[in-house]
């Protein structure tokens, strides 16, 4: 039997109330992985008044979502919006440049599609 492999990686870099947080999306998100992700970026997210977040994240190993954990990615999106000021999403599939598109709506800062990981990190860091 093979064992199937998802979920996210979390890396987080902090100086003062800026963040830089890098995301490594693995197989099929499901709503599990969702509950483990998001009460720990609330409680990094809370410790500080008015946080300013850069985001990266691959997602080339990213297959999808389960219906349920695509829901929870929308309100975790929804709840935490405004902290992000730029979200690049690294991919390798046409649904992800969709996907950053329509994730763009719902959020105050930049979101762009990148399939060139230096030119994502670069655009983060201007």
């Amino acid at each position: 039997m093979k064992m199937q492999r998802h979920g996210v990686s979390i890396g987080i870099e902090r100086t003062e109330n800026a963040f830089f947080l890098s995301l490594k999306a693995q197989g099929k998100l499901t709503h599990k992985d969702y509950e483990v992700i998001t009460p720990f970026l609330d409680s990094v997210l809370s410790e500080v008044k008015e946080p300013k977040v850069k985001v990266f994240i691959d997602g080339t190993g990213l297959e999808g979502w389960e219906t349920r954990a695509a829901w929870d990615d929308l309100k975790l999106g929804l709840k935490h919006g405004n902290e992000f000021e730029k979200v690049a999403i690294y991919g390798n599939k046409k649904w992800q440049k969709v996907a950053a598109k329509m994730g763009g709506w719902f959020m105050s800062g930049e979101m762009k599609f990148f399939e060139d990981e230096t030119e994502a990190l670069s655009w983060l860091h201007e």
